[in-house]
Formats: structure tokens, C-alpha cells, sequence
């Protein structure tokens, strides 16, 4: 049975080798999602809707900081000191984002080298 069943899954596990930007490996995705299985012991004390959707809204800053190589502890201060400035002026809060030449100059890691 397990040798019928890999044969029948050749095409599909040979897919990769049609697009060479794909990887034969998922540890990019899997490294991303750790962070989350390590905690989700810690998501049963969110006891209301409030503080689900606040962790979430933390745990997406400190990817994006992660994925736009910024210090993660800078780029949360930066954002939760400058956030209440644009209360009433959404369209400033493009200046937060991790993209913007602010947040660059002042949450940036600098190459090792």
C-alpha cells in the first residue's frame, strides 16, 4: 500500500521542479508558524474577543518588523509612541508603516559585516 501511494504521489511531489523559485522544503513557512505553536498555550487566557484581536494585532507588528529587517523593540515603540498622532489623521499613519523612510532610519537593522 505505502509503495502504490507513493507512486501514485510522484507527479505531484515532483511539482516543484516545474518553477525553479520553489523550494523542496517548507522551513521558511515552518520557522514563520513557530512562534504561534509555541504560544497557543498562552491563547487560552484570552477570555474575551478584545484580547484575542489585541495579541493578533502584536503578533502581525512583530512580523512585519521581522520581514522588513527592522528591530522588532524599536519598530512597537516607535509605533505604539506615535500611533495616538494620527487618531484623528489616518492618512499620516502611512509613516508607520514599516516601508516608510521614518521607520527605516530609526528601526532598520544594519548589516553584519
Amino acid at each position: 500500500k505505502a509503495v502504490t501511494y507513493a507512486k501514485n504521489q510522484k507527479p505531484y511531489m515532483e511539482n516543484y521542479l516545474l518553477d525553479g523559485r520553489c523550494s523542496i522544503s517548507n522551513n521558511i513557512a515552518e520557522n514563520i508558524a513557530r512562534p504561534y505553536a509555541v504560544g497557543r498555550k498562552n491563547f487560552l487566557f484570552h477570555d474575551t474577543v478584545k484580547s484575542a484581536r489585541a495579541s493578533s494585532i502584536i503578533y502581525s507588528l512583530v512580523e512585519t518588523a521581522k520581514l522588513n529587517d527592522l528591530n522588532i523593540y524599536a519598530y512597537l515603540e516607535t509605533v505604539l509612541l506615535y500611533m495616538p498622532d494620527y487618531k484623528n489623521e489616518p492618512e499620516g499613519i502611512e509613516e508607520l508603516m514599516p516601508w516608510s523612510d521614518m521607520i527605516q532610519q530609526r528601526c532598520w537593522i544594519k548589516s553584519k559585516s
